[in-house]
């Protein structure tokens, strides 16, 4: 059953709202969500943004990324995946909605 169908958990949602509630971490996942329907990309899969992406996007360095990416993915909004030294970010949209039916529950 997708995470959509049924409710987050308190703590679960809380953590989506903390890491939401950073101006640069929506930005990140505006930017995937827009970067994933991408036709023309050559370096990442259909579904997916490369750290390199997001860094030259955002004109942040690699340790400051690295923060919002672990934020991100603690509160399972993204996935990553890492391919020899580099790190591919998938938004995870079921979980976005999820955190969006909430909100429109309150």
């Amino acid at each position: 059953m997708p995470v959509a169908a049924e409710r987050l958990t308190e703590d679960r949602l809380d953590a989506a709202l903390k890491a939401l509630a950073s101006a640069q971490r929506r930005e990140i996942v505006r930017f995937l969500l827009e970067r994933t329907s991408d036709e023309g990309k050559t370096c990442c899969a259909t579904d997916e943004v490369c750290a390199c992406k997001l860094s030259e996007h955002l004109g942040l360095a690699a340790s400051t990324m690295s923060h919002h990416m672990a934020a991100l993915r603690h509160a399972g909004l993204v996935t990553a995946r890492k391919d020899g030294t580099w790190v591919y970010y998938t938004v995870q949209r079921d979980v976005l909605a999820a955190v969006a039916a909430a909100i429109e529950g309150f």
